[in-house]
């Protein structure tokens, strides 16, 4: 079972990556970065996190999502596929340095604007608009730069134009979600989410931010108010809450799927966290 990030005709002079990714594992990990990423599902099926939002995915699903919003796509792990992968996606990230504000606020540039602005929430992309940017997706891999580039502006002003984009993270969740304007923090937050499946390495940490390993837990208390390892089970019980309205997931599998290595240690925590055991937060949710 292997998972892989399949890079395409990218060059140093282009602006935004786009590749294939394949996965076989039975895991998927929950993640946020700080590009732009517009993913195409061209072969598996499960359920889609994004943010507060949860869905089913199948084949063609096409969805647009802002910078720094959390996202995993969790692969069905009997589903049979022709190549008897449990996922793959053609996707595409681009940082804002692609259209600055300048060109946004070109009247020709109004709508790639909004679709900027959609992104926040993250969205999906359906009806007649699905069929136009996933043929304009599948063909960008294959152009060359300039050509790339136009194609990809033509694709967000479809988005932009479209009445029927449909937006996946709740306005609830934008007001609480994770933001600092410190650099050290954002660092830290932003590695713990990506890593929160391995064991956490202080000095590495440490090393990231230019900081002793027990100045960065002084500083790291100081501002958020709980120590780094604390606010790594945080990271992972918002994770499991997620997966736990997954009733095809047992509870075991949603410990493990959320970083923790025991079913004890991750009662414990998720019960400190929640108030609650996860089997009781479960069955508030059930059916939904």
């Amino acid at each position: 079972m292997t998972a892989s990030f399949e890079k395409i005709s990218v060059k140093d002079d282009e602006s935004f990556f786009i590749g294939i990714f394949q996965d076989n594992l039975e895991k998927s990990t929950w993640h946020y970065h700080n590009n732009f990423e517009i993913s195409f599902i061209t072969e598996g099926s499960g359920k889609r996190i994004v943010a507060d939002s949860i869905e089913e995915f199948q084949p063609g699903d096409l969805v647009f999502i802002g910078k720094n919003l959390p996202h995993v796509w969790i692969p069905d792990k009997e589903a049979s596929t022709p190549s008897n992968r449990t996922l793959e996606m053609v996707f595409l990230q681009f940082t804002s340095s692609v259209m600055g504000s300048q060109l946004l606020n070109l009247p020709e540039f109004k709508f790639i604007a909004k679709a900027l602005s959609l992104s926040e929430r993250g969205i999906q992309i359906v009806g007649q608009t699905l069929n136009e940017v996933s043929e304009i997706m599948l063909q960008l891999p294959y152009l060359k730069s300039f050509d790339r580039m136009l194609h990809f502006f033509k694709m967000m002003d479809i988005i932009g134009r479209s009445d029927t984009n449909i937006q996946l993270a709740s306005k609830e969740y934008l007001k609480i979600r994770f933001t600092t304007g410190n650099k050290r923090i954002a660092a830290i937050h932003e590695y713990l989410m990506n890593n929160y499946r391995e064991e956490i390495n202080l000095k590495r940490l440490a090393a990231l931010v230019s900081m002793a390993e027990g100045s960065l837990c002084r500083f790291f208390k100081v501002n958020m108010g709980m120590t780094v390892f604390e606010y790594l089970n945080k990271i992972k019980v918002e994770f499991a809450c997620k997966l736990l309205m997954d009733n095809d997931l047992s509870i075991l599998e949603v410990c493990f799927d959320s970083g923790f290595n025991n079913l004890s240690h991750f009662n414990k925590q998720f019960k400190k966290s929640t108030g609650v055991p996860p089997k009781d937060y479960r069955k508030r949710f059930k059916g939904l």
